[in-house]
């Protein structure tokens, strides 16, 4: 069969290349690895989220410079004073001013603040992993995007195959009844009834030709380009593994590779980083400074440079309950985030095994839908030669034409059916990661 449609689809690309100007080169196939790569590389919203992710590690640098020095250079003048000041770079007194031009540094340390600083760094960090969890779940939407849109497309067509080959069969059937009206061998009803088949056979291939086209607009989007996807399409290989009897290891993979479960816990984490940062904002913080600089141009009353060193402890001793609501509502937004991982687990657990009960179905589907083209074909062959034989009615041979064209369309999307609801599992379970 893969081999029939290759055939049927490099004939039909070669008709369309001469009817363009006579040119026979055929553009190369577009295989599903080459679709995802396509997008990973395009799509829009995947680029989206990994600029995102990629600054949100930068808040890790953020948080961390609080535990680096600070230095400052400083320029001072005063050209026009009275005498009689102490001056330094950074400052113009007013108590007394003098005349002078300084220049200096000073330098900022955090000894410790209790480990407020390392907390911060903490919660930046997990915040910026779970960031990157929803680039990864981006990623892997993405990916479910284009191998939904890709098998549409394969089915879209193979659906139009069906139609276009029913199509066919009503226009020969219709014209074999006329010419064997016009002997009156056939009744003008009987062609009547072929006209009706074969107009609604029209209308099935246009409305396939319609679906196509669509599809492949979808597809083009799903791999972030602009115009419509015309390559032919590689079939699958094959289909995929069969599927595992239950849902619960599926699930149970889930819990560890949905990246979209990793962000609420990496984000809960960060949350309870956080509720420390805040409980620690009521200790003591201890700095250690210092300063130093030159006075090139000064009053005869001061000297030509100055350096000092010391510390500064910090020690909160009442704001108004300030540092205490923020401690208690940041441990409110951890415990909200630890019940947010609890649903997103309970979410995973009921996508994955919705999505094998529904794979489960296309995947039984496949022999039932093959079991019905049979025995289709076998009924219209019955009713055919009871019709050439004079003891059906003409009726009776149309709804087994229209069975068997039902029963060719469903198995013709069966297939890639199947193949869109694994990938929809595979989703599910986190192994389009």
């Amino acid at each position: 069969m893969a081999n029939v449609r290759a055939s049927y689809i490099a004939i039909f690309l070669l008709a369309a290349a001469v009817r363009a100007g006579g040119q026979t080169a055929i553009a190369p196939a577009l295989t599903l690895d080459q679709a995802e790569t396509t997008a990973i590389a395009r799509q829009p919203q995947l680029l989206a989220a990994q600029l995102r992710a990629r600054a949100s590690s930068q808040r890790i640098r953020e948080a961390r410079s609080g535990l680096f020095p600070t230095v400052n250079f400083n320029a001072t003048g005063a050209l026009v004073a009275d005498t009689g000041t102490s001056t330094a770079a950074g400052n113009v007194t007013t108590s007394a001013v003098s005349d002078r031009f300084a220049y200096g540094g000073n330098l900022t340390q955090l000894v410790t603040d209790f480990g407020r600083t390392n907390a911060l760094v903490g919660s930046a960090k997990f915040q910026s992993a779970a960031q990157a969890d929803m680039a990864t779940l981006t990623k892997a939407q993405v990916r479910l995007n284009v191998r939904e849109a890709y098998f549409g497309v394969l089915g879209a067509e193979a659906v139009l195959r069906a139609a276009q080959a029913a199509q066919a069969n009503r226009h020969l059937i219709s014209r074999q009844l006329s010419a064997l009206a016009q002997s009156e061998l056939r009744s003008t009803l009987d062609v009547n009834f072929a006209n009706v088949l074969e107009s609604e056979a029209d209308l099935a291939v246009v409305q396939a030709q319609s679906v196509v086209a669509q599809d492949r607009s979808r597809l083009a989007t799903a791999m972030g380009q602009g115009k419509p996807v015309t390559e032919a399409l590689t079939e699958p290989a094959t289909i995929a593994d069969t599927l595992p009897p239950a849902p619960d290891a599926l699930q149970q993979q889930a819990q560890t590779q949905r990246a979209d479960l990793s962000a609420a816990q990496a984000s809960q984490q960060a949350a309870h980083e956080m509720a420390l940062a805040e409980k620690r904002l009521s200790y003591p913080s201890l700095n250690v400074l210092g300063a130093a600089g030159q006075i090139p141009f000064h009053d005869h009353t001061l000297h030509d440079r100055y350096a000092a060193a010391g510390f500064n402890l910090n020690i909160p001793i009442f704001n108004g309950n300030l540092f205490a609501a923020r401690h208690a509502e940041a441990e409110l937004e951890a415990t909200a985030r630890q019940r947010d991982v609890e649903q997103v687990q309970l979410q995973v657990n009921e996508q994955v095994r919705d999505a094998w009960y529904r794979a489960d179905e296309a995947y039984r589907s496949l022999s039932v839908t093959a079991r019905l083209v049979a025995q289709s074909k076998e009924a219209l062959r019955l009713a055919q030669d009871r019709y050439d034989a004079g003891l059906g009615s003409i009726v009776e041979l149309n709804e087994a034409q229209l069975n068997e064209t039902s029963a060719e369309i469903t198995s013709a999307g069966a297939t890639y059916t199947y193949l869109s609801r694994r990938a929809e599992l595979d989703f599910a379970a986190g192994l389009l990661n």
